[in-house]
């Protein structure tokens, strides 16, 4: 574990009142939670989506601790065959819950294998090489399946129709976000006024896991300049320094829309060219770079491709 993992990990809520924001999201957990305990223990399966960041496995991990259950961690992409599946749900004991990271990911063999292991709990696993091959089927432990996705639109309809909860996860406000840096910041033992949490929410992009790293380079910042306190001042000077501006867009926000205006003249733009033309994978311009511009009006999508809007403009051109 590096020092940033650890770092994050330590600023985790542990339980649901330790939890800032994602009021609604709260409240309907907080009544599922205890349906289950004064019913069977076992929560029903849960999807969470929403944009990169805001705390989906968090969320997940406070859902176990509220349980006090279990959690197993795992992601789509690291399921490649339906053995690696077998071997995760076969060491489940009663009540446990899987936990599976961009489950939009998922192989479609192994899809197809989750779905009676979340319905009836069981595996269907083949034993044997060619001609003396068979299938057979084998109890599991009741758990609960939680996954995570920030593309919902890429999850089958099979899949998505297995969830009995179903949690959409939107962007934090600044106030919401500001609480977020006030609760790290005293867990750090890092001092910092309420004008300075602020201004570090206002250019965090809506996004938890983009305060803290934040709230960590700024304190740099402020070490570095003999500065004891982070006012609003001081961390103004940071954020400039880091290369974010006040509107949240950083230095690979501004290249992408720099690209749509200046080098393709405000034209429909195909992902694949945008890929290419600001050497970023589309996994991250999609998933990264593209929620937070969207969300805020700098770019559209079209049938023909993305293009800036008069508001991206005038950043670039500023």
């Amino acid at each position: 574990m590096n020092n940033e993992t650890s770092f994050e990990l330590s600023l985790r809520p542990k339980r649901l009142n330790e939890y800032i924001g994602q009021e609604k999201i709260k409240q309907q957990i907080a009544v599922f939670i205890e349906a289950a305990k004064k019913k069977d223990g076992i929560l029903d399966h849960v999807l969470i989506s929403g944009p990169a960041g805001l705390g989906k496995t968090t969320l997940a991990q406070v859902i176990a601790n509220e349980l006090g259950k279990n959690i197993v961690f795992t992601s789509g992409p690291i399921l490649e065959k339906k053995g690696d599946l077998a071997g995760i749900l076969s060491s489940l004991e009663e009540g446990d819950i899987l936990f599976i990271d961009e489950i939009h990911r998922l192989n479609p063999s192994v899809e197809e294998a989750l779905y009676p292991a979340i319905e009836d709990f069981k595996l269907d696993i083949m034993i044997g090489k060619g001609n003396s091959s068979r299938s057979i089927r084998i109890d599991l432990s009741r758990f609960t399946l939680i996954g995570a996705t920030t593309r919902t639109g890429m999850l089958t309809s099979p899949l998505i129709s297995r969830f009995g909860i179903i949690l959409n996860m939107e962007y934090y406000d600044n106030n919401s976000l500001a609480q977020i840096i006030k609760r790290s910041a005293d867990i750090l033992s890092i001092k910092i006024t309420d004008e300075g949490a602020f201004e570090i929410a206002k250019r965090s992009r809506g996004t938890p896991r983009i305060v803290n790293r934040l709230l960590k380079r700024v304190h740099d910042y402020a070490i570095v300049h003999g500065k004891e306190i982070i006012d609003k001042e001081v961390a103004d000077k940071a954020l400039t320094f880091l290369g974010i501006n006040e509107f949240g867009l950083d230095e690979t926000d501004i290249k992408y829309l720099s690209a749509l205006i200046e080098k393709f003249g405000g034209r429909p733009v195909g992902l694949t060219t945008i890929s290419s033309a600001i050497s970023e994978s589309k996994n991250t311009i999609e998933e990264v770079i593209e929620p937070y511009l969207l969300r805020e009006g700098y770019i559209q999508k079209t049938p023909k491709g993305r293009i800036p809007t008069e508001k991206a403009i005038k950043i670039v051109n500023k």
